[in-house]
C-alpha cells in the first residue's frame, strides 16, 4: 500500500490524529511534568529520567544520548520500522485512509502472491498446532515435549506443531488439507514436494514444527526437529519469495519485547535451547536457523539491543562460530560478547541441570568478542616471536572489519598492550599486510604500505575541552552526560575520554598521570604529555581550575555546538521539504528551527562564545 502525489498532506494528517504521548507511552512510563512528559529514554540505559514529550508540539528528545523525533520517527526507532511501515501503521490505528498506489500488473500479481504465500503458511500452522495439540498421531512428539519440559503455554507462545510420521498418516497428510493454488503455492514455499511421475508429498514428516515469524507476526517459514530415526535432525523451509533465513532469527517476534527490555540479546544456535531458556526464565533468547550468524541478522538485533551474548558450546566450534563473528559485530558498531558453556553441556541441558542463577553467572562473564579472539590466538599460538607474528596477521580481518579510525585505533591499543609490543609498531606490522588490492588509490602510500586513517584534527574549542579532562578527569562523568562525546566524535578526543572512562570504572581517584602510564607510546601519549608539560610551566595564571564556573562555561559550549548541529541539519530537511512540495513537513520542521535558533540566540545574550 502506498499513498500518491496528490496526497502530500498525508502525513500530517496521521501525525495529527495520532497521540503521540498515547502511542509511546505503551512503550515508555512516562510522568506528566509541567506540559511535558518525563520518562526514562527507551534508547540508552539512564537511571535518571531525561527522556521527554512534547504532546503540544508533537515531538519527543532525549537529553541524554540526543534521540529525537516525531511520532514517525519513535515508530521507525523503537519497533524498527521502515517510513511506509509506521505511517500505515498509525493510519490503521487511528482510522485516517490511505488510498491505494496504482500498480502494474505485474506489482498487482506478486503482491496477490505474496499474500496468499502469508496465508498458506498460516493455515499450515492451524493443520500442524491441531494435529500436536488433538490428534492421536502426536502421542510420541506430545511425550517427547514433555520429556524436553516444554510446557503447553510455552508450545502454543511458539505455535509449535506437529507433522505426522508417513507410517501413520501417509506421505500426503499435510498436501490433502490445501486445496485449488494453495496446493502450488505450498510447492512454491517448499511445504510439499513433486514427485518426478506426478503428485507430491509432505516435505516435514515426523517432526516438531517451529514456526518463524516476522516483526511484524506473519509467517515466513518452518523449522521442524525430527522425532525418531532419521536425518536431518533439523530442517528449515526452502527460501521462497517470503522467505531468507540469513534475514530470520527465531524467537524475535516472540521475545523481541523482553530482548529491548534487557537492552541485550542472547544468542544461541538450538532452536530447543532457545525454548528451554525462555521455559527457565530467561526470555531475552533468539537463534538463528542453523546456519552461522550474518549481518542481517545483526541488523535485526540493533534495532532490539545494545549488546549481544553468543552463548555457545564450550568445544572447538564454538569457540571458531564465535572468532568469526567477530568482523560482523565490528562491521556493525554492535558490541558483541560470548559466553563458553562447560564441556559436554548445550545451553538446553546447562540451564536444566545447574538453573538460572548459574546461567546468570556464566552471562556476567561474558567477554568482549575481540578480546576473546585474542585470548584464544595467544592460547594457540603463544608469545614467542613466530606465534605474535601469527597472532598479528590473525587479528588483520578484525582491523580491516572496524567502520572507523577511532575503532582501529583503541584496538590497536588494547592489543598491542595484550602482545607486549607498542601500539605504532603493532598499527605498522598491520598495515604492511594489507593486500593493496584492499587499499583504494587514494589511500596507497606505496606498492607494499598502506597510508593509515588519520583521526579528524581537533578545533581549539575541543582542544580545551580535551586538555580540561585530563587535568581533572573527576569532570569527566558530568561533561559526558552532557553531550561530550558527540562533540569529540572521531578525534583524539575521543580516545582519550574512553580510556579515561575505563579507568573511572576502576577507580573513582584517576589521576593525569594514571591516564599516561596507560597509554602506549604513540600520538595519544605524546599529545597527553604536552598538555599536562604546558600545565606545568603555565605562569599566567590562564589555567584551567577544574570550578563550577569553567564546568558550567564547558557544558554551555557543548549545548551550543549540538543546537547548532540541529539548526544545520533542520535547515536541510526544510530545503528538502520545500522541493518535494511537502509544506506540512516544512511548516513543523520551521517550527523546530524557530526554538533552536531560540535557544542559540539565549546563549549568546549569556556570552557564551569560544572561538
Amino acid at each position: 500500500m502506498g499513498y500518491t502525489e496528490l496526497d502530500n498532506d498525508l502525513p500530517a494528517r496521521i501525525k495529527e490524529q495520532a497521540d503521540i504521548v498515547q502511542v509511546i507511552g505503551e512503550c515508555v512510563e512516562l510522568k506528566k511534568a509541567g506540559v511535558r512528559f518525563l520518562g526514562c529514554c527507551p534508547f540508552h540505559n539512564e537511571k535518571t529520567p531525561s527522556f521527554s514529550v512534547h504532546p503540544g508540539q508533537q515531538f519527543f528528545h532525549c537529553f541524554g544520548c540526543g534521540a529525537s523525533g516525531d511520532v514517525f520517527e519513535f515508530q521507525m526507532k523503537y519497533h524498527n520500522l521502515d517510513f511506509p511501515t509506521a505511517m500505515k501503521e498509525l493510519a490503521r490505528r487511528y482510522h485516517v485512509e490511505i488510498p491505494e498506489k496504482p500498480m502494474s500488473p505485474q506489482e498487482q500479481e506478486k503482491r496477490r502472491r505474496r499474500k496468499l504465500m502469508y496465508a498458506v503458511n498460516e493455515k499450515v500452522v492451524s493443520i500442524w498446532k491441531e494435529c500436536l495439540h488433538q490428534s492421536g498421531l502426536a502421542v510420541e512428539a506430545r511425550k517427547y515435549l514433555q520429556q524436553r519440559g516444554i510446557p503447553l503455554t510455552v508450545q502454543k507462545q511458539f505455535g509449535l506443531g506437529y507433522a505426522p510420521s508417513p507410517d501413520s498418516a501417509g506421505w500426503d497428510y499435510l498436501g490433502s488439507r490445501l486445496k485449488g493454488e494453495e496446493h502450488q503455492v505450498a510447492i512454491e514455499l517448499g511445504l510439499l514436494v513433486k514427485k518426478e511421475k506426478g503428485g507430491t508429498y509432505d516435505r516435514f514428516r515426523d517432526r516438531v514444527l517451529f514456526p518463524i515469524y516476522d516483526r511484524q507476526g506473519k509467517v515466513l517459514g518452518f523449522g521442524g526437529r525430527i522425532i525418531g530415526e532419521g536425518q536431518p535432525k533439523y530442517m528449515n523451509s526452502p527460501e521462497s519469495m517470503i522467505f531468507n533465513k540469513s534475514a530470520s532469527l527465531l524467537g524475535l517476534y516472540q521475545q523481541g519485547d523482553a530482548i529491548r527490555r534487557h537492552k541485550q540479546a542472547i544468542l544461541v544456535e538450538g532452536n530447543f535451547d532457545l525454548v528451554s531458556l525462555v521455559v527457565h526464565g530467561c526470555p531475552n533468547v533468539v537463534a538463528p536457523l542453523g546456519t552461522a550468524l550474518t549481518v542481517q541478522q545483526l541488523k535485526l538485533l540493533k534495532g532490539y539491543a545494545e549488546e549481544c551474548v553468543l552463548l555457545f558450546d564450550g568445544d572447538s566450534a564454538g569457540v571458531k562460530a564465535a572468532m568469526r563473528s567477530v568482523p560482523l559485530f565490528l562491521g556493525e558498531e554492535f558490541a558483541g560478547k560470548v559466553a563458553l558453556l562447560p564441556e559436554g553441556h548445550d545451553p538446553d541441558t546447562f540451564i536444566r541441570e545447574k538453573g538460572l542463577a548459574a546461567l546468570e553467572e556464566l552471562l556476567a562473564r561474558a567477554m568482549p568478542l575481540p578480546e576473546f579472539t585474542l585470548q584464544q590466538l595467544v592460547e594457540e599460538h603463544g608469545l614467542t616471536l613466530d606465534g605474535k607474528s601469527r597472532i598479528i596477521k590473525e587479528l588483520q580481518p578484525l582491523l580491516k572489519a572496524a567502520k572507523s579510525s577511532l575503532q582501529r585505533s583503541l584496538m590497536l591499543s588494547h592489543f598491542s598492550e595484550s602482545i607486549g609490543i607498542s601500539a605504532g609498531d603493532l598499527g605498522s606490522a598491520m598495515a604492511a599486510v594489507v593486500p593493496l588490492s584492499a587499499v583504494p588509490p587514494q589511500r596507497r602510500k606505496s606498492k607494499v604500505e598502506a597510508e593509515p586513517e588519520r583521526l579528524a584534527p581537533l578545533t581549539s574549542s575541543q582542544k580545551r575541552i580535551v586538555s580540561h579532562i585530563v587535568l581533572y578527569p573527576d569532570s569527566v562523568a558530568k561533561l559526558e552526560h552532557a553531550g561530550l562525546r558527540n562533540c569529540l566524535s572521531g578525534t583524539i578526543g575521543e580516545v582519550l575520554l574512553l580510556q579515561l572512562g575505563a579507568l573511572l570504572e576502576k577507580s573513582e581517584d584517576v589521576t593525569p598521570e594514571d591516564l599516561l602510564d596507560h597509554l602506549p607510546q604513540g600520538g595519544e601519549r605524546l599529545f597527553v604529555s604536552d598538555i599536562l608539560l604546558s600545565s606545568a610551566e603555565d605562569s599566567t595564571g590562564l589555567s584551567y581550575q577544574g570550578n563550577d564556573g569553567e564546568i558550567t562555561e564547558l557544558l554551555a559550549k557543548l549545548e551550543r555546538d549540538h543546537l547548532l548541529q540541529q539548526s544545520k541539519a533542520l535547515e536541510e530537511k526544510i530545503f528538502v521539504c520545500k522541493n518535494e512540495n511537502d509544506y506540512a513537513k516544512q511548516c513543523a520542521y520551521a517550527l523546530e528551527k524557530v526554538k533552536v535558533d531560540q535557544r542559540l540566540q539565549d546563549l549568546r545574550k549569556k556570552n557564551v562564545v569560544f572561538e
